[in-house]
């Protein structure tokens, strides 16, 4: 009777805020604005949403976005490591103060809570440097306040950590979906050929999907690089049995191309 019990279950959800205590930090979220000699550089939010799509097209096998990925998660990578590197220099310098003198935490009596509605665990590595890069200010701050640095080291060090992140986003905003998926490529279709002119060729490992994201998501495969070669080099191989004569033979798709009005597969 207890096989019989079916369950409808629906998709785990759990509620994610951020808490931001420092203006720097909330500049980065909100992004940047076009001004003269500056391009707009998108927020932590507009991040998130081009990581989602990026994941989408690796579920949907398009090679160019497993390429992405890679590319999106190295960069994560340096700008951790800018970001330690400005922590540990803030730390040596808070590491100065007298045993006598205790510093609390630098903390914003009203800090500012961004809720967070994240799909790709590249999009959580991102949201977890801005967390870092805001406790990095709070450090900095009261730093400068309690004479420890002075006011261009301050600007200075807040300014690198606000270059890494925002070097992180604008990569991101280069992402555009291909179009084409691995048996496209495979089959050297129209759809592959605009991919190829448009992004250029990929490394054999990322096309053959032995190198991914280590978050890439599980491939809805269609057809394999090289099983689209074996089945390629079979038809080669094989006699054709109706000749040219055969009364039977149909034509009706002989020489058949697609338009560009069809869509790629």
């Amino acid at each position: 009777m207890a096989n019989d019990l079916q369950l409808n279950l629906g998709a785990l959800r759990s509620t994610m805020q951020l808490t931001l205590h420092t203006h720097h930090a909330s500049r980065i979220w909100h992004g940047r604005s076009a001004s003269e000699g500056r391009a707009t550089i998108i927020g932590l939010n507009g991040f998130m949403s081009v990581m989602n799509k990026m994941k989408r097209g690796a579920e949907q096998d398009d090679p160019y976005s497993d390429a992405w990925m890679l590319r999106i998660e190295d960069k994560l990578n340096d700008t951790k490591e800018s970001l330690r590197v400005l922590r540990e220099q803030v730390d040596q310098v808070l590491s100065e103060v007298p045993s006598a003198l205790s510093l609390g935490e630098n903390l914003n009596v009203q800090p500012v809570r961004l809720p967070l509605f994240v799909n790709a665990q590249l999009g959580f590595m991102a949201v977890y440097l801005l967390a870092e890069y805001d406790d990095l200010a709070r450090r900095l701050i009261l730093a400068h306040h309690t004479a420890l640095i002075d006011r261009s080291t301050l600007e200075h060090c807040l300014n690198e950590g606000a270059h890494a992140l925002r070097s992180l986003f604008s990569l991101a905003q280069q992402y555009k979906h291909s179009g084409a998926h691995r048996e496209d490529i495979a089959a050297n279709n129209v759809a592959a050929q605009i991919a190829r002119e448009r992004f250029g060729e990929l490394p054999q490992d990322v096309l053959e999907g032995s190198r991914r994201s280590r978050f890439a998501p599980p491939m809805i495969r269609r057809m394999t690089i090289n099983e689209q070669q074996s089945k390629n080099n079979t038809a080669t191989d094989e006699p054709d049995i109706e000749s040219a004569d055969t009364p039977e033979a149909d034509d009706t798709n002989a020489g058949y191309s697609p338009s560009e009005e069809e869509e790629p597969r």
